[in-house]
């Protein structure tokens, strides 16, 4: 064991004067999770809005203020007539446009009806449907609060809660999913690297004549960005409690092992790269390109698993993302203990044992063929 952690402590020292490998370690990661926290998210603010009122009545003004003053959208001014809709879609600022019909008030006081009409640009399909949802939700209110509950012949009062996210924010969404991937692609990577260096700088030898044995050899190549990679996690989920505002109402404990959990997975599968690649620059393509987009894609981390054909549902089960995607949303969101979660962590367990086992088996071969 003297041996062993005398050559851990000499991983630890390689790691720390690389300072390229401490900026993709601890810089890249807290960049990513600001950008998917920041940047990407599917809800709408300060949508551009024109507006063509034919009306220009009491009824239309007040339902105008209504909208623009909701913080959804952000007023981009009048319009005279139809024929500049398309020019002002075209300018790209303007995301809908919202028609007042003709005698909007005596419409509504004498039909109860709203000669409303809503144009959406349709470029981009996600946004027009947020926008038209919104808008019709505000009009909606809008509607029940000018119309007396007692003239109405019958209602239908729907009462909406939203469980584990009430204000509907897209960082709950992305900051577990972030993690996810930021933790996969970063452990991967630089223990993919790791052997593959020492095949290029031609250190392998001194490795194989070495005392240690090959599984001491793996494991202590996979230890110290253990360690690293921990950090890291912990770093992520204190930015998403303290600047996103991410809850976690799960035990810290199972929160803890399940990360170690999916980390030495990561580790263990980027050392398996490493032994198959032949040079760094391979074990840097697998491990980010090979495994980025269907982390991203095939993970439920941004679109749903169920919306997507049976064959991608059925990769998916083999991505060891789309389960910790599941524990850590069921841990921080839901507050669920393992008796909800061991399906999946079984699986990453299983996962880990067999990465490691044929990265220990391929290495002992490599050894056996450098050995006389």
């Amino acid at each position: 064991m003297k041996k062993f952690w005398s050559f851990v402590q000499k991983e630890f020292f390689h790691i720390f004067r690389d300072y390229r490998t401490m900026i993709i370690l601890f810089g890249i990661p807290v960049f990513q999770i600001l950008i998917f926290g920041f940047v990407i998210t599917n809800e709408i603010k300060n949508v551009g809005i024109a507006v063509l009122d034919h009306s220009k009545d009491h009824l239309s003004n007040d339902l105008r203020i209504k909208i623009f003053s909701s913080g959804y959208f952000h007023f981009e001014g009048f319009l005279e007539n139809e024929s500049q809709i398309e020019e002002s879609f075209k300018t790209g600022k303007v995301k809908s446009v919202l028609i007042f019909g003709p005698a909007f008030s005596k419409t509504f006081n004498e039909h109860n009806y709203l000669p409303l009409q809503i144009i959406a640009d349709a470029s981009d399909p996600n946004t027009a449907n947020l926008v038209v949802n919104y808008t019709q939700g505000i009009v909606g209110d809008y509607i029940r609060e000018q119309i007396d509950p007692y003239e109405m012949p019958m209602q239908i009062e729907t009462r909406v809660r939203m469980l584990y996210n009430e204000q509907l924010k897209g960082v709950y969404m992305f900051v577990p999913g972030a993690m996810t991937m930021i933790l996969m692609l970063i452990s991967a990577m630089m223990t993919s690297l790791s052997i593959a260096r020492e095949k290029e700088s031609g250190t392998m030898d001194m490795l194989v004549i070495s005392p240690l044995r090959p599984w001491e050899i793996v494991f202590g190549k996979v230890a110290p960005y253990v360690l690293l990679s921990f950090i890291n996690a912990v770093v992520i989920i204190l930015m998403g409690v303290f600047v996103f505002g991410l809850p976690v109402h799960g035990s810290l404990v199972l929160l803890t092992a399940e990360t170690l959990l999916f980390i030495t997975m990561s580790l263990s599968l980027g050392i398996l790269i490493s032994t198959i690649a032949p040079n760094q620059i391979v074990a840097m393509l697998i491990s980010m390109f090979g495994l980025m987009l269907p982390t991203m894609l095939l993970s439920g981390f941004i679109f749903p698993l169920e919306n997507m054909p049976l064959v991608l549902q059925g990769i998916s089960y083999i991505l060891p993302p789309r389960y910790f995607v599941d524990i850590i949303k069921n841990i921080l969101l839901k507050g669920a203990g393992i008796e909800f979660v061991w399906k999946e962590t079984l699986v990453i367990l299983a996962m880990m044992i067999v990465y490691i086992s044929i990265s220990i088996k391929k290495f002992a071969g490599s050894v056996n063929k450098v050995q006389p």
